[in-house]
């Protein structure tokens, strides 16, 4: 079965290769696609039971536009045909907003890694959303991971999509992470 719109959603802090395949899940399945960044405004971060340290300053240092550039030129250099994707912010707490950035009849795409992932099904379920779940996939990067290795200067290039490097590696103030 093919979507008119398949969603993906994350903070993508920063966008890494296990994003990529999440975003592959989507658009295999979906003649659009729908990229959600959460956290978009600092302002109206709320903290989750499930998942302690996403809400903190310090694991969202890359604003929502850094992060829609980062995944803008991953999707171009990745040959994606950039008419069929969107890219919005999406406010993951504040499910009675949704129906502002989810056109009627999109397919949430929903990796489950933890129990944080199945609240958030929980939740799209319960507002009237399509949820495709995807939980036969183990997860091997994270970018709290990546966030450290910039910070200490390991090899953090090797998890991110080579447009990604670059975008991080010009910013020039890897020392903030």
């Amino acid at each position: 079965m093919r979507y008119p719109y398949g969603m993906i959603h994350g903070r993508f802090q920063p966008f890494h290769l296990e994003h990529l395949r999440y975003f592959r899940l989507a658009w295999e399945k979906s003649e659009r696609v729908i990229v959600g960044i959460t956290n978009p405004d600092p302002s109206v971060i709320v903290q989750e039971k499930l998942n302690a340290h996403r809400h903190l300053p310090e694991e969202n240092p890359f604003t929502f536009t850094e992060r829609l550039m980062m995944i803008q030129a991953t999707l171009r250099e990745e040959g994606y045909p950039m008419e069929r994707i969107f890219i919005v912010p999406f406010p993951i707490h504040h499910s009675e907003r949704w129906r502002h950035y989810v056109p009627q009849g999109t397919a949430m795409f929903v990796v489950a890694y933890s129990p944080w992932e199945m609240r958030k099904a929980e939740r799209m379920k319960k507002a009237g959303l399509e949820v495709v779940m995807e939980d036969s996939l183990s997860k091997g990067i994270s970018g709290q991971k990546i966030r450290k290795l910039i910070a200490t200067g390991g090899d953090w290039q090797q998890f991110v999509p080579p447009a990604v490097a670059r975008f991080i590696s010009k910013r020039g103030d890897v020392g903030r992470f």
